[in-house]
């Protein structure tokens, strides 16, 4: 076995190249599944986003996995994942601040009601509007209060916006109101003008925007979900959307991606659709990430950004 630590990529046909070089500066030998020759009992690290179910369990020297990204629903969702074999969420500052600023964008294009005057421009016509509502009266639901959530939620505060947040247990964020477990719920909904989904997706959040929930929203409520694909239910938010008891929505994940030409969602002249880039990964900064993790373990040392199992985040 090598003097270096092993690594396997799982990831994509052709996102190796982006990884192997910034690893193999960390003195980190890195393999691609795919593509490179190896042998599983020689591989020690894994890093990945969404491997088959039942891959990992195949290689039986794992110490760590490493996410390349925040979500870790794609290693949760495999019932054979070894569970002796920690996984490392990547956390990323530049990554977090690039989600928080898609959310500020999307919710600050709907409040200044910036897609009817691109609209009128298409026409050349001169159109002009107040706003729907005052800033300090449309008030922003964040739907999970992380760490994303709650940069999310100050950039939003600051702009002179009412915020709150829900979350699994209560949050204590200055000047952002907290609703916390189910028993709330009902109460954070009812008052969220624009309810922004960025929760991890467990089997208690899967599936969380539905009919039910559009329909504990204020009418004419507007829908972002950043988080991921697994949490709405794409016919429930249509038909809210189409009903008009819902105003649109943004949707950067889908339950399948790339999401299919045949979807009604491209077309929906109420849903804003970008193909899941409110943020992306930089291979330099998660390289280092998994370097510097490998070195921590190598020292004896715990490893941090460590997911619960049982809690799925």
């Amino acid at each position: 076995m090598s003097t270096r630590p092993v690594l396997l990529m799982i990831v994509p046909p052709g996102w190796g190249r982006f990884w192997q070089e910034p690893l193999a500066a960390g003195n980190v030998q890195a393999y691609v599944h795919g593509q490179d020759l190896y042998a599983p009992g020689d591989i020690e690290y894994a890093l990945g986003f969404r491997p088959k179910p039942g891959f990992l369990k195949t290689l039986p020297n794992l110490k760590a996995v490493f996410s390349l990204g925040a979500g870790i629903d794609g290693f949760l969702t495999d019932p054979d994942y070894p569970r002796h074999v920690p996984l490392v969420r990547f956390v990323d500052d530049t990554l977090s601040t690039e989600m928080a600023q898609f959310v500020v964008m999307h919710v600050l294009i709907q409040h200044r009601s910036e897609r009817m005057y691109a609209g009128a421009q298409r026409e050349a016509k001169w159109r002009q509007a107040m706003l729907p509502r005052a800033t300090e009266n449309t008030r922003i639901g964040m739907l999970g209060i992380g760490e994303i959530g709650a940069m999310a939620a100050e950039r939003l505060r600051d702009l002179g916006f009412p915020v709150s947040g829900w979350s699994r247990t209560r949050k204590t964020i200055p000047g952002i109101k907290s609703f916390a477990g189910a028993g709330e719920r009902d109460a954070f909904l009812e008052q969220s003008d624009f309810l922004v989904c960025l929760l991890p997706l467990t089997p208690q959040t899967h599936h969380i925007l539905n009919a039910q929930l559009f329909a504990g929203l204020p009418k004419g409520a507007y829908v972002i979900n950043v988080a991921r694909g697994g949490h709405l239910v794409e016919p429930d938010l249509i038909a809210a959307l189409d009903s008009g008891h819902l105003s649109g929505a943004t949707l950067d994940v889908f339950e399948t991606e790339p999401l299919p030409e045949t979807s009604p969602i491209w077309k929906h002249p109420k849903i804003v659709a970008t193909p899941h880039v409110a943020a992306i990964t930089s291979p330099a900064v998660a390289a280092k990430s998994v370097v510097d993790g490998i070195a921590a373990l190598q020292r004896g040392e715990p490893l941090k950004n460590v997911v619960d199992l049982d809690r799925g985040y």
